[in-house]
């Protein structure tokens, strides 16, 4: 798109020369590109995934439950190359045929139970383990509230705002401001919520926190899009309070590492498979530092 204006033709074409970061792994149709089976490890639950902020949501939580002592939350994690379409390989479009990470197979049962979209993985985990979700019925409403909020509000956070400001081939006024406006207001309506709880949906820790933070905690620390200045984050405290604590948290460090394919080579961790890889990490950092 180079014209100012843009009129619509009768019928829409696709154009897969249209541009833009992910313009060579975009395209209307579904289903698989290539013939891949899906690596299996040792453990029941296995995750296919990516350390994008929808992908930590998972590895966050199963660090979490296995923090909390769940055994059977033990998993492998194998990592998603989406810049190379690995999503479209045949395995992963047999666990999500809607070919987005992060995936989850779960042999514990009979026959295995394929779980998709992070928020639904979220869930499963909680009901399956009996954590991170509370019980009593209105507790457990105002979570499930706020975890809806997360899987309908974000993609305007990350396909509308992310995709204008940083990713479009070319930055327009209007897309990047419709979208700057909706993300405030977003981070408006969280900042309202944490001015009187401590955590998202009260005063527990719950799953809704473990999909929120991903996002817009990145987002408010500049570790997504660099638009913490362009959206005044610092304004938001209450949601700058919160992140700040749940980075803190040692199951969120190493959840954040998880199928980590950039940035720092102490702080990837390509594939998990048990607790001993991050000490590993651990130690390459400190050889790096001696």
């Amino acid at each position: 798109m180079t014209d100012a204006t843009y009129t619509p033709p009768k019928v829409w074409k696709w154009d897969s020369e249209s541009g833009g970061k992910f313009a060579n792994i975009n395209r209307p149709i579904a289903g698989p590109t290539h013939d891949t089976e899906l690596p299996v490890g040792k453990h029941p639950l296995q995750l296919y995934s990516l350390a994008t902020p929808n992908g930590v949501k998972v590895t966050v939580m199963l660090e979490e439950l296995l923090a909390q002592g769940f055994e059977g939350a033990e998993y492998d994690a194998w990592p998603i190359r989406i810049p190379e379409g690995e999503q479209f390989g045949s395995g992963f479009v047999e666990v999500n045929p809607n070919s987005k990470i992060p995936a989850l197979m779960d042999h514990s049962a009979g026959p295995a139970i394929r779980v998709f979209e992070s928020g639904s993985i979220l869930l499963y985990l909680a009901e399956k383990f009996g954590a991170f979700l509370p019980k009593e019925l209105g507790k457990r409403t105002e979570t499930l509230n706020w975890l809806f909020w997360q899987m309908g509000s974000a993609p305007m956070l990350g396909g509308g705002f992310g995709h204008f400001y940083v990713y479009a081939p070319e930055k327009y006024e209007y897309p990047i401001n419709r979208y700057a406006m909706e993300v405030k207001r977003q981070l408006d309506v969280l900042d309202r919520q944490l001015a009187n709880s401590r955590y998202i949906a009260g005063d527990e820790y719950t799953i809704a926190d473990m999909a929120i933070w991903p996002w817009y905690g990145a987002l408010v620390k500049n570790k997504v899009y660099e638009a913490a200045e362009f959206l005044e984050a610092h304004t938001y405290t209450h949601v700058l309070r919160w992140t700040d604590e749940i980075a803190q948290r040692p199951a969120v460090k190493r959840g954040r590492m998880v199928n980590r394919t950039w940035g720092e080579p102490h702080a990837q961790l390509h594939e998990r498979h048990d607790a001993g890889d991050f000490e590993t990490r651990t130690q390459d950092k400190l050889g790096d530092n001696g």
